[in-house]
């Protein structure tokens, strides 16, 4: 599956920041979102991107439609790692203070976990995901999430 190394395309109207794309596999597109898995397998972590204009970069400066739309992916997602990971606690957060492109944080917690019970954030535990097992989560993912196989042209990369 590989990890996003490469540098997205651009698009007038949306590009994913290098660091979002840095470190995580694409896993596909839904309801004008990218959806990510983050390369550590001690934290089931998927970051959903929402394709908005540069300097949206706040759930309430979204319209009420596509603040629906994306609400409802993080449920979808949130319920995604909750069945195919079984964690104790999950964390949803939307914060961008290093990157201010807006994403969603969407991450899988247990007890006892390397940053148990602080934030993933502030963890330098890592440990990639075995190619193996994140091909079988983006298969996953794909099917329960019905994402788009294919990214925007308009927007990103391979």
């Amino acid at each position: 599956m590989g990890r996003m190394s490469e540098s997205p395309r651009q698009s007038s109207a949306f590009t994913l920041h290098p660091r979002l794309a840095a470190g995580a596999h694409w896993l596909g597109r839904r309801q004008d979102c990218q959806l990510l898995l983050k390369d550590n397998a001690l934290f089931p972590w998927i970051l959903i991107v929402p394709e908005v204009p540069q300097g949206v970069e706040d759930l309430h400066q979204l319209d009420p439609e596509r603040y629906r739309r994306v609400m409802d992916l993080v449920r979808r997602v949130s319920q995604f790692v909750s069945t195919q990971f079984r964690p104790d606690k999950l964390n949803v957060a939307c914060i961008g203070n290093q990157v201010r492109q807006m994403h969603i944080h969407i991450v899988g917690r247990r007890e006892g976990d390397p940053a148990w019970p602080g934030t993933v954030w502030a963890s330098g535990a890592k440990s990639p995901w075995p190619p193996e097992e994140a091909e079988r989560i983006r298969g996953a993912a794909r099917e329960e999430l019905e994402l788009k196989l294919d990214p925007n042209p308009e927007s990103m990369m391979h």
